[in-house]
Parts: C-alpha cells; sequence; structure tokens
C-alpha cells in the first residue's frame, strides 16, 4: 500500500511539470523578415532543425553558421525574458534537461 502511495504522489507531481519533449507551440506571432531588413549580415533568423537538441550542440551549430550571433544564451523555458530586438542573439529556450524545445529565433 505505500509504494501505490508513492506512485500516485509521483503521478500528481509529475503532472504539474511541463513536458521535456521538444515541440513547438506553434503560437501566431507577427515574423518580420529580420534577415533582411533589420539585422545585416544575418542570413538565417531561425532554426526549427534545432527542437530535441543538446543547448551546447545547438550554440555550437548557430554560432558555425553565422559568426555574427555571438550572444546565444540557454534560458530554461517560461521564465521571464526581455522584449528588446538584438541582432546578435539567439535565445535557445531549454528545459531542465538542458534540450532545446521552442524554434531558436533571432531576438
Amino acid at each position: 500500500m505505500e509504494k501505490l502511495d508513492f506512485v500516485v504522489a509521483f503521478l500528481l507531481l509529475a503532472s504539474l511539470f511541463q513536458p521535456l519533449t521538444a515541440r513547438d507551440l506553434e503560437v501566431d506571432v507577427f515574423q518580420l523578415d529580420v534577415s533582411q531588413s533589420f539585422c545585416p549580415g544575418v542570413t538565417k533568423d531561425q532554426w526549427p532543425e534545432l527542437l530535441g537538441v543538446p543547448a551546447k550542440l545547438a550554440r555550437e551549430i548557430i554560432h558555425k553558421e553565422n559568426s555574427k550571433l555571438t550572444n546565444v544564451p540557454s534560458v530554461l523555458n517560461g521564465s521571464p525574458v526581455t522584449l528588446d530586438f538584438r541582432c546578435d542573439r539567439v535565445r535557445l529556450f531549454v528545459n531542465v534537461l538542458d534540450f532545446v524545445v521552442v524554434t531558436p529565433r533571432v531576438t
């Protein structure tokens, strides 16, 4: 009976946390073509292929594809962030296991 109590408690706690799977929430947001209009020299402004990739590897790929993107921090998904726009920044929203869970974009 004690094991059953632990299992139920674990399942209740687990249901409170965000899933660890990589997914994009497909929120309708007006996207500007930042690569041409705002950010000279930035050839790519999003990386959907990096969903589910470890943050360290994603950071290396972004740096390799565009050396002008020098500010690539990892941010725990759901954490508050500033809303300012910078041509040299790509935020990597990660889960607790440090895997990318939101499509990285120039922000």
